[in-house]
């Protein structure tokens, strides 16, 4: 079993008048500083099996996107990829205000990955950042059938199982979901322990992203992927993907003529959940990339 250790400090983040995102600070203060996220639905804490690789050298901040993992739920017109942009600004600024201005280094997944590529600065805040399996390009697919196979899964999220009796029963489903197949031994029940909530009346356990918020990330996360422009990226930037022949994973851009505009390697037999299943392999990968830009001491 994972257990994710009590952070060293938090910090509370109004990111607007309605949203706190709590900073949790973990692993070596001495160290590098590395800021991460996550992927929809999902929650830092749940990378643990990645992160806890890095506690010893690094400096981590962790955080969740808004209305996941350690934040509470607010309203769902907030809950869009714009909002997770203007928040991963904010957040860089507030981690320099309590933790003191040094070097940050971004290391974030799936849809912080794109927040991040999509920030105001362009990059510019950080020393460099590793992106694992950024929702750009999907293998083969033109703009449209991105678009469509969007709409698909997400009304299958919306169909999921808002509420379970226990974590146990939300857990034994897992094995079942090709997502988590090949996930390292334990994440099933840290799955549960990261991404549930006690119910409110309760009765049972619900999910802490609710599924129609994510959903509607899924739903409209295409349209921003165009705006994605890998020329004016103002730091090193590093993009870590899928097995690109698998399902589940992604491509840096969706015109292949940029594709020499970015450093990228992918993780041979893993799908959009890489870190989860092959984390020595993508810390080895995230480390070779910082060692040769001169970024493994602080």
């Amino acid at each position: 079993m994972w257990e994710v250790p009590k952070p060293l400090s938090t910090r509370d983040v109004r990111v607007d008048d309605d949203t706190v995102i709590v900073l949790r600070r973990h692993g070596n203060p001495a160290g590098p500083r590395l800021v991460l996220s996550h992927g929809n639905g999902l929650a830092v804490d749940l990378y643990y099996p990645f992160w806890s690789l890095l506690a010893d050298d690094f400096d981590l901040v962790v955080y969740d996107l808004r209305n996941h993992g350690w934040n509470a739920v607010g309203r769902s017109q907030g809950h869009n990829v714009a909002r997770f942009v203007n928040d991963h600004d904010r957040i860089l600024a507030a981690i320099d205000s309590h933790y003191g201005e040094k070097p940050k280094i971004g290391v974030f997944h799936s849809i912080s990955a794109l927040a991040s590529l999509l920030s105001t600065n362009l990059g510019a805040e950080y020393a460099a950042r590793v992106l694992f399996d950024p929702p750009v390009c999907k293998p083969g697919r033109n703009y449209e059938e991105f678009d469509a196979a969007a709409e698909r899964v997400a009304g299958m999220a919306r169909r999921r199982s808002p509420r379970f009796e226990s974590e146990d029963e939300f857990a034994e489903l897992l094995p079942y979901l090709p997502t988590y197949q090949q996930a390292v031994p334990g994440v099933y029940d840290l799955v549960a322990r990261t991404t549930l909530r006690k119910s409110a009346d309760g009765n049972g356990y619900e999910l802490r992203c609710p599924r129609d918020y994510e959903a509607q990330i899924i739903q409209y996360a295409a349209a921003f992927a165009v705006m994605v422009d890998l020329d004016k990226l103002r730091c090193p930037t590093k993009v870590v993907g899928a097995d690109p022949t698998l399902p589940y994973s992604y491509l840096p851009t969706l015109d292949m003529r940029h594709m020499l505009t970015v450093d990228y390697d992918f993780v041979p037999e893993t799908t959009h959940f890489l870190q989860l299943e092959e984390p020595e392999s993508c810390v080895a990968i995230m480390r070779e990339f910082l060692d040769r830009h001169g970024l493994l001491s602080s």
